[in-house]
């Protein structure tokens, strides 16, 4: 039994739930993300691609791709201090109007990047951004490898807070996903803070 005098198997039902958006564009590793650190099976709303999406969904530097998000994809994991509820946005521009539906109740957002195509980023950070929601920015690491360190990377996109935390990560790998979540958790209580706290 914990400190708190909670046993451990109650612990969950003593956690607030935390609504958190994974998103970005398309192709960047939203759903590889929510799936690998959910610890119940995550729902997804893929469909393959189609011709439908020739000559409007760029496949450029991507084009092993053969599934999309038309969604959302859902995830969970639980923390120490809250049960994180993952809210995985569709990546292509025509599904885009969903975000703003997806945001209601969010407290935070991952925002992944994929540095070989940072231009498909910038949307997703202005979203979050003309919306004052707290993210952080998560820099998928495909094949292992990043060429560019995190303030390359906060350069590149020109981010309008100085304080967003800039995390380099593997979207396949569940500690990694997850320490990206406990870096968005530090950066939520962070903002939460007056600022003649810090």
């Amino acid at each position: 039994m914990p400190d708190n005098g909670v046993p451990d198997a109650d612990r969950d039902a003593y956690l607030p739930p935390v609504k958190i958006l994974v998103a970005g564009g398309f192709g960047v590793g939203k759903t590889t993300a929510v799936g690998a650190v959910s610890e119940i099976t995550p729902l997804r709303t893929e469909e393959r691609l189609s011709a439908a999406g020739v000559g409007v969904d760029d496949l450029s530097g991507i084009e092993q791709k053969s599934a999309t998000t038309v969604a959302m994809d859902f995830g969970r994991i639980t923390l120490d201090v809250a049960v994180l509820m993952l809210f995985g946005t569709p990546g292509q521009e025509r599904f885009w109007f969903m975000w703003d539906d997806l945001l209601r109740g969010a407290l935070g957002a991952v925002v992944l990047v994929d540095t070989r195509r940072l231009d498909r980023s910038f949307a997703a950070v202005d979203f979050f951004e003309s919306r004052d929601l707290p993210f952080v920015v998560a820099a998928n690491c495909f094949f292992g490898e990043q060429d560019y360190d995190p303030e390359d990377i906060r350069d590149a996109l020109t981010l309008k807070e100085p304080t967003t935390p800039i995390v380099l990560f593997d979207a396949r790998e569940r500690e990694s996903v997850r320490g990206v979540l406990l870096a968005l958790m530090d950066h939520l209580i962070e903002s939460a803070e007056p600022a003649h706290a810090r």
